[in-house]
């Protein structure tokens, strides 16, 4: 049989986190806002209005283009008119970008869940506005322009994925570093990051590019993953049944898990692009550049190897340590506060830090632990102040009260008992009150020295030294 390879590439529309709109000063995010109450004539596009470009657009698109690899930052861009019809573009034309972007070239890249890292390049990356929102109810179309004006990123890779998998990891680091470098929430269920997804198929080892679909509606990762992996599989169907694939653009029904037609794909002609005549072009001079650009930060990719190479720890603990930006940082701090084994700080992160987190959904530097108190716990556990489950418990009482944990510690006596004299007479009882245990051990049920172990331990109310409760145990038992 004809083995087939899918052929993917993404285009997503990213909303800059700007506090108003790209060219007037409604605030950008609406969604919570009751439909076309966060609009002006601006962005509605009344007749005798003028367009004033936001600077921190430009700001934002720059940073992102420099964390994508852009091979060329423009010293001067312009923005075009891309001309359609549809009821929530009440201009009838969209603010854009075509031939003088931003930026141009780069690209991103996306490690596999087998291992292998793949590079996935950027073939566009531009400035526009959004247009508003179609809401289908009852047999009636709604419009909200509330979403009109808003500022977006498209970003356009070239061809180089070749499966649902792979475009929806992409997706995965693509909103992680949007959020890591600070330009975008990049929340899908929001639409603060929407995709489409163009699908075409071929014959595994050719290089032909074979007419391809473009799947539309997409409000999840998931989502991602199963539309394109449903259009794989209606192409290779339609081709073995000796029929043509179309240019269709599909619509993604996430409620039946089906693609449907919408309409025959637009081309670029279609959009009769020429400059936007009312805006001036987009200079950008090498002292605003560097403004810019001192703000870009280590990435994601970049910090998780030298957390490897640094600290000495395995891609899985590096890994979830950089999976936010917040947290790897309140890693760094912690370890640099801590002064010990980085291993230590991340196994105290990734087993009890990161749980808390989930529990009480914060991120890491929301928290009311912080850093040096997290370093202070783990010292205070390593020196044998007070124990393991004691340290875990303070995390808690930490992170609800925010006071210093030697504090605690102090006030609640928490401390650790490593005195031998203490622990003896506590031993002693425990012994006293189980005979059949002490003769089950004595005649060689070993294993029940863990359960003596926790005896002592919960009559100390978790303060005694276990080592040491385990080495007077051992010496009592033994001894007839």
């Amino acid at each position: 049989m004809t083995e087939y390879e899918a052929v993917i590439g993404l285009e997503t529309h990213i909303q800059l986190n700007t506090n108003s709109k790209i060219f007037c000063s409604c605030k950008a995010d609406s969604w919570d806002d009751p439909p076309n109450t966060n609009i002006c004539p601006v962005c509605t596009g009344l007749p005798g209005v003028l367009p004033v470009l936001n600077r921190k657009v430009v700001e934002k698109a720059v940073l992102l283009a420099a964390a994508m690899h852009a091979e060329k930052i423009a010293p001067v861009s312009y923005m075009d008119r891309k001309n359609y019809f549809y009821p929530d573009l009440p201009k009838g034309y969209q603010i854009s970008q075509y031939d003088r972007s931003v930026a141009k070239g780069g690209y991103l890249d996306v490690p596999m869940p087998d291992g292998e890292m793949r590079r996935v390049g950027i073939h566009k990356l531009h400035i526009e506005e959004d247009a508003g929102k179609t809401v289908r109810q009852r047999d009636c179309r709604w419009i909200d322009f509330n979403r009109c004006g808003v500022p977006l990123i498209e970003m356009v890779t070239e061809p180089d994925l070749r499966s649902a998998d792979e475009a929806a990891q992409y997706l995965i680091r693509l909103r992680q570093l949007l959020r890591w470098i600070g330009v975008s929430e990049a929340d899908m269920e929001r639409g603060q990051l929407r995709c489409d997804g163009n699908v075409s198929i071929r014959e595994k080892g050719t290089a032909v590019l074979n007419t391809k679909t473009e799947i539309k509606n997409v409000n999840s990762i998931e989502n991602l993953r199963d539309a394109i992996a449903a259009e794989i599989e209606r192409q290779i169907r339609t081709v073995e049944a000796g029929e043509e694939v179309k240019p269709w653009t599909l619509d993604w029904d996430d409620n039946t898990s089906t693609l449907r037609k919408m309409r025959s794909k637009e081309t670029e002609a279609d959009y009769r692009y020429f400059r936007e005549p009312d805006l001036l072009p987009v200079v950008l001079d090498d002292s605003w550049r560097e403004e810019i650009l001192k703000d870009l930060p280590e990435l994601p990719l970049e910090r998780r190897q030298r957390f490897m190479d640094e600290y000495d720890l395995p891609q899985y603990d590096a890994e979830i340590l950089t999976e936010d930006r917040s947290r790897s940082e309140y890693y760094e701090k912690t370890v640099e506060a801590f002064g010990g084994d980085p291993k230590a700080v991340s196994n105290w992160m990734m087993n009890d830090v990161l749980r808390m987190m989930r529990e009480i959904g914060k991120g890491a530097d929301e928290l009311q632990l912080k850093p040096d108190f997290l370093a202070s716990i783990i010292k205070a556990v390593v020196d044998k102040k007070i124990t393991s489950n004691t340290g875990k418990k303070l995390l808690e009482k930490v992170e609800q009260s925010g006071r210093n944990p030697e504090e605690i510690i102090e006030e609640e006596g928490l401390a650790q008992v490593s005195d031998d004299s203490a622990l003896r007479p506590v031993v002693e009882t425990i012994l006293a009150a189980n005979p059949e245990q002490v003769d089950a051990y004595r005649n060689g049920k070993e294993t029940l020295i863990g359960w003596f172990v926790g005896q002592v331990m919960r009559e100390s109310r978790g303060k005694a030294n276990p080592q040491l409760v385990k080495q007077i145990l051992e010496e009592m038992l033994n001894s007839e």
